[in-house]
């Protein structure tokens, strides 16, 4: 949540610089590193759990030519398989809300961070709690978020209990417009090549165009209650 305008604070506050060593962890389709690599000229690792991700990932650093930047690996946020104290930042948007066991997926961030350097998190955050029942099954129907999603407090707690210092909170509330930013980040060509996969999925699937209909309507009072937050600590 947030779009570009959010993954820009979170590199601001990072401190992200040409000599950085940037890990981001649940990287997806790649925008974040190849954003980060272009802008700032230093060296990124990508991890995703999905090996489609990471060849979409691989195909969008040829095309942005930051191919000599970055690099992608399949790996898991509570095991992401690098040594220990290797990066100078360690990232993560919108990953460790979908995490049952997020305290080991923060401790892991810190672990191959080395001393001094930075964890930045952009997670979902309930603004106002507790979530209706109702809100809780929305959630875990359309988003596929089955554990518990932490307040600001909730996040503290994560990022201290892993050794984090000098932390920096600040939550936000759902802004159309912060979300807009999004469009800078994936471009009109993958903006377009998403509504094509899912016109193409529908006119095949019977079940997605289901699914489509039941969650095509949020819940009025939804962003109520849920917003996101920018966390940032240092080992």
């Amino acid at each position: 949540m947030g779009g570009l305008e959010a993954t820009e604070e979170l590199v601001e506050l990072c401190r992200i610089n040409k000599d950085t060593y940037v890990l981001d962890v649940g990287c997806g389709a790649g925008a974040t590193p190849c954003y980060i690599a272009k802008r700032y000229g230093c060296r990124v690792v990508g991890v995703d759990v999905s090996e489609k991700m990471i060849d979409w990932s691989n195909k969008r650093a040829r095309r942005e030519s930051v191919e000599d930047r970055v690099e992608f690996r399949v790996a898991d946020a509570q095991n992401v398989a690098f040594e220990d104290a290797l990066f100078d930042v360690v990232i993560g948007e919108s990953v460790i809300t979908f995490i049952e066991e997020k305290q080991r997926a923060v401790s892991e961030y810190v672990r191959v961070v080395k001393p001094d350097g930075y964890v930045g998190l952009n997670e979902e955050t309930l603004i106002k709690a507790p979530l209706p029942a109702e809100l809780i099954q929305y959630v875990k129907r359309t988003w596929d978020i089955e554990s518990e999603i932490p307040t600001s407090d909730g996040w503290v707690r994560l990022l201290q209990g892993a050794g984090l210092r000098d932390l920096v909170v600040r939550p936000y509330e759902f802004s159309a417009r912060r979300e807009s930013s999004q469009i800078k980040r994936y471009g009109f060509e993958d903006y377009w090549r998403m509504l094509y996969r899912t016109l193409s999925i529908s006119v095949r699937s019977p079940a997605f165009r289901s699914y489509m209909k039941e969650t095509r309507y949020l819940p009025k009072n939804l962003f109520e209650y849920l917003g996101y937050g920018i966390y940032v600590g240092r080992k």
